[in-house]
């Protein structure tokens, strides 16, 4: 690996296809970040556990989240693409890391409130709660200094510097104090059916959704019944205009083209007009990571060669890591 700096992004393997909010919001930063940082992607498989899976679709959701990262311009051969699970270290280090981490600590997490109060305490796994401490690990052992993250994991990685900064008061310098690389508010990608939520798999109507791994007929589809209004003008307006908003901001993201002049170049168009062309370009932009996706997919052993040669690189970092803080923290080195 180079000189540059370290950084580390990942996904869960959670669902068959990555959707559009995935796409512009985290990985056409991650393809751009390849040229200045030793980047290390993940696709974050213990993280999926935490909640129920059926052990055939998280394989096989695991080797399509690969294939999409590929697909959409992260490069192997650049960067460390790898399962989590290949790795031991993350699992390692985590329990070190647990630790040291204080029960009230852990409790404050804002994301493990929310999602415990909709199961419900007896359906909520310990390893939900410690969900954003094996995160800590997965950024430490990189000795990463930037983290590419929205606002909802800021504080995680807030957790992480935390455990990062006692981990050297304690025992001597060992990680790297991490940043955060806020990813751009402009690329928050919208539900298509409900405009006031964020893009995600676990939308309520499939139709809000779109999935990179969708045909090009249903991409259509979903833009052309997207939610609007009924004052037919188009102009960026997020509080009394969300619908037509979410339709410019996805454009203007994939085209590249300003809001502004999109507003100008559609002024006295329909409705109707604006999704045919939002529809047109999506589909232009997404047809070929899906057909590259698929094609991945249907060479299995090539795409577990790249994995497996990803995780080569990647233990090789997080292996010293580990080996520096088991010598810190009191352990007999194995022979």
């Amino acid at each position: 690996m180079s000189g540059k700096p370290n950084l580390l992004s990942g996904m869960q393997p959670s669902a068959s296809s990555l959707h559009l909010g995935n796409y512009l919001g985290a990985l056409v930063n991650w393809v751009n970040m390849q040229k200045d940082f030793n980047a290390f992607y993940v696709i974050v498989d213990l993280h999926a556990i935490t909640v129920p899976q059926d052990p055939f679709e998280l394989r096989l959701n695991t080797r399509r989240t690969a294939a999409q990262y590929i697909a959409a311009g992260i490069n192997p051969a650049e960067s460390a693409l790898f399962v989590q699970s290949h790795v031991p270290a993350h699992a390692e280090l985590a329990w070190v890391l647990n630790c040291i981490t204080g029960f009230g600590e852990a409790s404050r997490m804002t994301q493990f409130k929310d999602k415990s109060q909709k199961a419900g305490s007896d359906s909520t796994s310990v390893g939900l709660f410690t969900y954003p401490i094996l995160q800590a690990a997965d950024i430490l052992l990189y000795q990463s200094k930037a983290v590419p993250v929205g606002e909802d994991q800021r504080q995680h990685l807030e957790l992480t510097r935390d455990l990062a900064e006692r981990f050297n008061s304690r025992f001597g310098q060992t990680f790297t104090i991490p940043e955060a690389h806020i990813l751009k508010e402009t690329a928050k990608i919208y539900d298509l059916q409900n405009p006031t939520a964020k893009m995600s798999k676990s939308a309520v109507d499939p139709k809000g959704l779109i999935n990179l791994m969708d045909d090009d007929a249903t991409i259509t589809k979903k833009i052309k019944s997207a939610v609007t209004d009924t004052d037919a003008v188009i102009k960026l307006d997020w509080e009394n205009k969300p619908g037509v908003s979410n339709l410019l901001s996805i454009h203007s993201s994939i085209s590249g083209e300003s809001i502004l002049s999109l507003e100008d170049r559609f002024a006295g168009a329909g409705y109707g007009v604006l999704k045919g062309e939002v529809a047109d370009v999506v589909v232009n932009a997404l047809a070929p990571i899906r057909d590259k996706a698929n094609d991945l997919m249907s060479d299995q052993a090539e795409l577990d060669r790249l994995l497996a040669t990803g995780a080569d690189k990647a233990r090789a970092v997080a292996e010293a890591t580990l080996e520096a803080v088991y010598d810190r923290v009191g352990f007999i080195k194995a022979n």
